[in-house]
């Protein structure tokens, strides 16, 4: 079974270089492990989803800029995420403030083609169907 992810979930991006903190604020009324609980809707950059070191993308404008100036060769550039749409799938099964909460199968696109997942879910004693 999947497990529910909460308030300082370790997350990692596919073209980040370094993992990153999640942050639940307890908006949602809900707990798991003594922390505030996640849904899909969890996905605002800074807010909920912050940057994961330095960003590899070429599909990021700033490191594109940086590697045609370095004559080519990948120059990363600090992380700023770009997430504009909800995390997916969700655990549909489970509602939370009206959106399916958020199991650490789920994963979050962000707009400089990075694949944001969960690597480890905050806690590590409740499931979610």
């Amino acid at each position: 079974m999947a497990k529910q992810v909460c308030n300082g979930a370790l997350l990692k991006c596919s073209f980040g270089m370094a993992p990153s903190t999640f942050t639940v604020l307890p908006e949602h009324k809900a707990m798991t492990s003594n922390n505030p609980a996640a849904n899909i809707m969890d996905y605002i950059p800074m807010k909920n989803i912050m940057p994961f070191g330095a960003c590899q993308s070429m599909a990021n404008p700033q490191v594109a800029a940086a590697t045609a100036a370095a004559m080519g060769v990948l120059t990363p550039m600090p992380c700023i995420p770009m997430t504009t749409s909800p995390w997916v799938p969700g655990a549909v099964t489970v509602l939370l403030d009206n959106a399916p909460a958020l199991d650490d199968t789920s994963m979050l696109m962000c707009q400089w083609a990075g694949v944001i997942k969960v690597q480890m879910p905050g806690q590590m004693t409740h499931d979610i169907p």
